[in-house]
């Protein structure tokens, strides 16, 4: 058992860290390539995140989990470990290193999703993708390698069966077996040395090979004076600093465990941000009330979260439950988007992805005959081949573009013409209306920027000093006649001072920093 001084001690220390991004060149903004394979991301990496500003990709988990195959190969697979060692559906460990040094060539980060909870489920034996054999039956995995001792047991976990079935009980949701589809997930024994000696060894050779953050699955199934021991185990960035971390806490209220006991590890996944917007850009809670929107809507601090729309889990109705927006809603998406990407509210993660059967929400990644995972193919600027690419809408990259450009100002002369209609600025760097009511927005508003004629990144880019889309022209006063049309596919618009005409082109940073 650690102390409880050296416990306080690490408690301290971590306060201050695992909440910076490091982010290179201003950029800001996380794109979940869910399932993409590593010499697909390396490859984005450079041909449009780092030129379109993004920060940082999370990855799915790295490391090996077991082979599902009847009767396919479910997306939740990866969520089950076998060890530790790099090779999965996405890749070898030869292309998973590359991946990370192209993409940090290319100014963007990489944040690996990490599945340290627990192994697989319980029962079974078989074998994971690196060719490694597990015995679930017998709590034996060779390939890290984990025994029997190496798990909770019952002398911790008194549900009966091992498994959680009451959330109101503290110890159980940390100390028995999250449910999986046919078992109980092997629960790891956090709290023993040996356990965070081979997880952290894991997490340290990812820091190795130049990944800059993670973010925790199941977080909240983990006991926290555990999670501080483990990261005070691995090393800070050959940069500098600790790695970035965000932990899967899923608080939505009404339960005893809180995303605040988590807040020296790292920030926290804000599963209330999505759902509340949801609300809003369903027209079920008026959007004039988001003057407020953040710690004023009852969640964390602003450097406390990394706020997402939805996420793998939860656009399938699992992980905190469904009624979120997906891209299977396109419009509202896209105006739950910009508004978290146009608002200064903690950090926005953007989920990238694939088409899969509504009534078969455990399908797994686009594939071949063979199910290897198939390639991302790009048409234009769009994804084919059954992904998604959300991050490749213009009104979401655009919408990154313009959170970088207003980076370090506040919201001000925030506007509300009826329940549904919204405007406000950056700042004197961003402007932004949203209209969800049944008639138009035609005003004359004041915008907050320089007199001068801009382009609206939502409806168009700017090119060659031109508006491919509609021009706003803001007066010496700082004012606009703003037009925000209610039967449009996007009722936004969107103007920033890196899309004004006359003005040099802005350029994202991209050099090495690993």
């Amino acid at each position: 058992m650690i102390s409880h001084v050296l416990l306080v001690t690490l408690f301290h220390y971590a306060l201050s860290a695992y909440t910076d991004p490091h982010c290179i060149g201003g950029k800001d903004g996380i794109v979940h390539l869910f399932e993409w394979k590593w010499n697909d991301i390396a490859a984005e990496c450079e041909r449009f995140l780092g030129p379109y500003g993004f920060c940082a990709v999370q990855t799915s988990p790295a490391n090996e989990n077991r082979i599902v195959t009847n009767p396919y190969r479910p997306w939740w697979e990866r969520y089950q470990p076998v060890s530790y060692k790099i090779n999965t559906r996405s890749g070898s460990e030869d292309e998973f290193r590359n991946m990370v040094e192209k993409c940090n060539n290319s100014g963007v980060r990489i944040y690996v999703d990490i599945v340290i909870n627990h192994m697989t489920e319980s029962g079974g034996q078989g074998f994971g993708t690196n060719g490694t054999f597990y015995d679930a039956d017998n709590l034996q995995f060779p390939g890290v390698p984990f025994g029997p001792t190496d798990f909770n047991d019952g002398s911790l976990c008194h549900s009966g069966d091992m498994n959680i079935h009451n959330y109101g009980n503290t110890e159980e949701v940390r100390n028995c077996r999250l449910v999986g589809l046919h078992g109980g997930l092997l629960d790891l024994k956090m709290g023993k040395d040996y356990v965070r000696d081979e997880v952290s060894g894991y997490l340290n050779r990812l820091v190795d090979f130049g990944v800059a953050g993670f973010r925790v699955d199941a977080a909240k199934h983990m006991w926290p004076g555990d999670l501080i021991v483990l990261f005070s185990k691995v090393k800070d960035l050959p940069s500098g600093g600790r790695p970035f971390v965000y932990q899967e806490v899923i608080d939505q209220g009404g339960e005893p465990i809180k995303a605040e006991e988590y807040f020296a590890t790292g920030r926290v996944t804000n599963f209330r941000f999505g759902l509340q917007l949801a609300n809003v850009f369903r027209r079920q809670n008026a959007m004039k009330y988001l003057s407020n929107w953040g710690t004023g809507w009852g969640m964390w601090a602003s450097d406390s979260v990394v706020n997402f729309i939805d996420n793998h889990d939860n656009q399938r109705g699992h992980g905190g439950g469904g009624g979120v927006l997906t891209h299977w809603d396109p419009k509202p998406y896209k105006m739950a988007t910009a508004f978290m990407l146009a608002h200064p509210y903690g950090m926005p993660r953007i989920m990238s992805s694939y088409e899969y059967n509504r009534a078969n929400n455990y399908e797994g990644p686009p594939h071949n005959s063979d199910m290897t995972t198939a390639s991302v193919q790009i048409t234009g600027m769009i994804c084919t081949n059954g992904w998604s690419c959300e991050h490749r809408w213009r009104q979401i990259y655009n919408m990154v573009g313009f959170r970088n450009m207003v980076s370090g100002t506040a919201l001000e002369n925030w506007w509300s013409g009826a329940d549904y209609q919204i405007a406000f600025s950056r700042g004197d760097k961003g402007f932004i209306a949203l209209n969800l009511e049944g008639f138009d927005i035609n005003q004359n508003l004041q915008t907050g920027l320089p007199a001068g004629k801009y382009c609206d990144v939502i409806s168009g880019d700017i090119e060659n000093d031109r508006c491919t889309g509609k021009t706003v022209e803001v007066h010496n006063n700082g004012t606009a006649h703003i037009q925000v049309c209610s039967t449009c596919d996007d009722p936004v618009l969107a103007i920033h001072v890196g899309a004004k005409i006359g003005s040099p082109p802005q350029r994202f940073e991209t050099q090495h920093q690993v």
